[in-house]
C-alpha cells in the first residue's frame, strides 16, 4: 500500500538524466582543456622555433654596424642601413646561421640571404657536415693592390672549381661586381664584402650561372648579406602542409597529392627542359663541373614564363671540392659516403675511406625527380617513349667515358622529345 503512494520512477529518471548530463559536461570540459593545452603547446613550439631561427633583425644590425664603421661596403648597404628602402619581410630560414627572408628593395621583390656569425663552407670530411669559419671581414688586408686582390680571387676560384682555362674571365666578372658604386675604383670595404661572399658556395654558383636563365639574378650585396631576384612560383611542385598533417600522411599518398598541384603538361614540359639544361650547365660547364646533391622539388621554382630557376643552391657543389673532401671521409658501409640527399659514393673497405666518384650522375637524379612530374598528364602519343627515355636515364651509373656519351645521347633525346611536342604551341 505504501509503495503505491510513492512513484519511485519519477525520482529515478531525473537522476539518470542528471548523471548523463554531468558525464557529458565533464567529457566536454576534458576535451576542451586538452585542445587548449595542445594548441598552446603548438603555439609555444612554433614561436620558440621562429625566434630561434628567424634572427633577421640581429643580422641587419650586425651588417649595418660593420658598414657604419667602414669595414664593409656594397650596392645594398646604403638602402639597408641609411635609407631603409631595403626591407626584410617573411622569414624562410631553415638554419639559424643562414638567414633567408623575402624582401622588397624599392619597386623590386627579392630574397635576402644573410650569414649569422659564421659562413658555411662545404667540407665533406667530417661526418659530411659543413665546415664553418668566422666571417671576420679581415681579408684582403689594408694596402692590398687590385692586382693582388685579383690574384687572390683567381687562386680561390682555382681551389673551388679546379684549374679551368677561363677562370680569368670569372675573376674579371667578380671584380666588376666588387665595384658596387661603379666609380671605377675598388675600395677595401667593397673588396672585403666580395671576399666574404666568395666563400659561400651558393654565391659562387650564382656567379657561374649569371649569364644563364636558370639562376636568379644577383640584385645587390652588403658584407655577406646578398639580395637575389625573387622566384614567383616555388617549390617546383606540391603544396606546403602543416607539420602535424605531414606526420600522418604516408609518403606515397604525399607524392600523389604533390602531383595534383602542378601546371598544365605543356608548361611542365618547358620547366623539365629547363632542369635538363641546368644539368648541362653544371656538368663540364664553362667554369668546371658541379654535383647536384639534392635534386628535390623544394630546391627549384619557376617564373611566369615557366623558366626553371634554382631556389636553393647550397647542395650544388664543385666536383673538385667534393672529391677532395670525400676521400677523407671514414666509412664502414656505402651509406657513410652520402652527402645531401643524392651524392653517394662507395666505401673502400680495405682502407675504410670513401671513393671519390659518385655512383649516379646528375642527369639520373634529375630524371628521377621528373618522372612522375612529366608522365602525369602526358599526351598519349609521347607518353610511352617519354617513359622509356626517363627509365633509361634513371638507370645511368658511374662516370666513365662511355657513360658520358650515353649521358649526352639520352639528355638530347629527352629535350628533343619534349621540345618537339610543345614547340608549335604558345607554351614554348
Amino acid at each position: 500500500m505504501a509503495r503505491g503512494l510513492f512513484p519511485w520512477g519519477i525520482f529515478t529518471k531525473p537522476l539518470y538524466i542528471q548523471t548523463k548530463f554531468s558525464y557529458l559536461h565533464m567529457k566536454y570540459l576534458f576535451f576542451s582543456w586538452l585542445a587548449v593545452f595542445v594548441g598552446s603547446w603548438i603555439v609555444y613550439v612554433e614561436y620558440s622555433s621562429y625566434t630561434e631561427l628567424c634572427r633577421g633583425h640581429d643580422c641587419k644590425n650586425s651588417i649595418c654596424d660593420k658598414y657604419r664603421k667602414g669595414v664593409i661596403d656594397g650596392s645594398a648597404c646604403s638602402s639597408l642601413c641609411d635609407k631603409d628602402t631595403l626591407y626584410l619581410g617573411k622569414c624562410f630560414t631553415m638554419k639559424p646561421k643562414s638567414q633567408v627572408y623575402s624582401g622588397t628593395w624599392g619597386d623590386l621583390e627579392g630574397v635576402i640571404k644573410c650569414q649569422m656569425e659564421e659562413a658555411p663552407h662545404y667540407d665533406l670530411g667530417n661526418a659530411m657536415q659543413h665546415r664553418k669559419e668566422s666571417a671576420a671581414f679581415n681579408q684582403p688586408t689594408k694596402g692590398t693592390s687590385v692586382e693582388r686582390f685579383r690574384e687572390m680571387i683567381l687562386n680561390h676560384l682555382k681551389s673551388k672549381v679546379g684549374d679551368q682555362a677561363n677562370l680569368a674571365d670569372l675573376a674579371t666578372q667578380v671584380l666588376s661586381i666588387t665595384d658596387a658604386n661603379k666609380d671605377g675604383h675598388i675600395s677595401l670595404p667593397e673588396a672585403r664584402s666580395t671576399w666574404a661572399l666568395l666563400q659561400l658556395n651558393e654565391f659562387l654558383l650564382a656567379l657561374v650561372l649569371q649569364d644563364r636563365e636558370h639562376a636568379p639574378k644577383l640584385l645587390g650585396f652588403c658584407g655577406d648579406l646578398y639580395v637575389m631576384e625573387k622566384v614567383p612560383y616555388s617549390p617546383l611542385y606540391g603544396i606546403s602542409l602543416p607539420w602535424i598533417m605531414e606526420v600522418w600522411i604516408p609518403a606515397g599518398v604525399r607524392r600523389s597529392i604533390d602531383q595534383w598541384f602542378t601546371p598544365s603538361w605543356p608548361h611542365k614540359a618547358k620547366i623539365s627542359i629547363g632542369l635538363l639544361e641546368l644539368v648541362e650547365d653544371v656538368f663540364h660547364g664553362t667554369f668546371g663541373s658541379f654535383l647536384m646533391c639534392d635534386v628535390s622539388a623544394t630546391r627549384f621554382g619557376y617564373n611566369e614564363r615557366h623558366d626553371l630557376k634554382v631556389m636553393d643552391a647550397r647542395y650544388i657543389v664543385p666536383e673538385a671540392i667534393f672529391q677532395e673532401n670525400i676521400r677523407q671521409q671514414r666509412c664502414d658501409v656505402d651509406e657513410d659516403c652520402l652527402y645531401g640527399a643524392d651524392c653517394l659514393t662507395s666505401c673502400d673497405l680495405t682502407k675504410h675511406r670513401c671513393t671519390p666518384e659518385v655512383t649516379r650522375p646528375n642527369l639520373a637524379k634529375a630524371c628521377e625527380a621528373l618522372k612522375d612530374y612529366t608522365l602525369r598528364g602526358a599526351p598519349a602519343d609521347v607518353k610511352e617513349e617519354l617513359e622509356k627515355q626517363l627509365y633509361a636515364c634513371i638507370a645511368l651509373k658511374g662516370s666513365s667515358e662511355q657513360m658520358e656519351i650515353e649521358h649526352s645521347l639520352i639528355l638530347n633525346n629527352l629535350k628533343t622529345l619534349l621540345w618537339k611536342k610543345i614547340s608549335h604551341t604558345k607554351d614554348s
